[in-house]
């Protein structure tokens, strides 16, 4: 398919819930996602002229922290390497901001995000134990039950 352009649609408060399916593709709870969809800024990943491939949200996390709370892309848009742009992006919108770093948290067994984080230069920094026992229902993702949230940070 060769390099895709990606850019970066900011979404507005009134239009989130339009997104909704893409947010549960990378965090399954429903009701978990809509206790942050009104946060931050939420951006529609746009590929080509004006197909939306996915959704990235980002939340303060501190006055010079930001934290990618979620990003999903639609599985036909996946392997391409468009998380990676997004990222990047990403990365520029929030250093214009004055944000310092990012933060993004994963399941401990949620085995490709953890490769695909350290792969656009996060570094893991802590260990949230049983985050995800919190959630309504167990997710289970290569056989592995999600427990443990892994955060990583990258300086901006």
């Amino acid at each position: 398919m060769g390099e895709i352009n990606v850019r970066l649609q900011l979404v507005e408060s009134s239009d989130r819930l339009k997104y909704l399916s893409y947010l549960v593709m990378a965090d399954e709870s429903e009701s978990v996602v809509k206790e942050y969809i009104a946060e931050g800024q939420m951006f529609a990943i746009i590929v080509g002229g004006d197909s939306v491939a996915g959704v990235a949200l980002f939340v303060e996390d501190s006055e010079d922290v930001i934290e990618l709370k979620n990003i999903a892309l639609d599985p036909q848009f996946r392997g391409f390497g468009l998380g990676k742009q997004v990222i990047n992006l990403a990365f520029e919108i929030f250093r214009e901001q004055g944000f310092r770093k990012m933060i993004v948290g994963t399941a401990s067994s949620s085995i490709a995000n953890l490769a695909f984080y350290q792969k656009v230069g996060f570094r893991m920094v802590e260990i949230r134990k049983d985050f995800f026992l919190r959630y309504p229902e167990p997710i289970f993702e290569d056989g592995i039950q999600a427990v443990d949230m892994v955060v990583f940070e990258r300086e901006l």
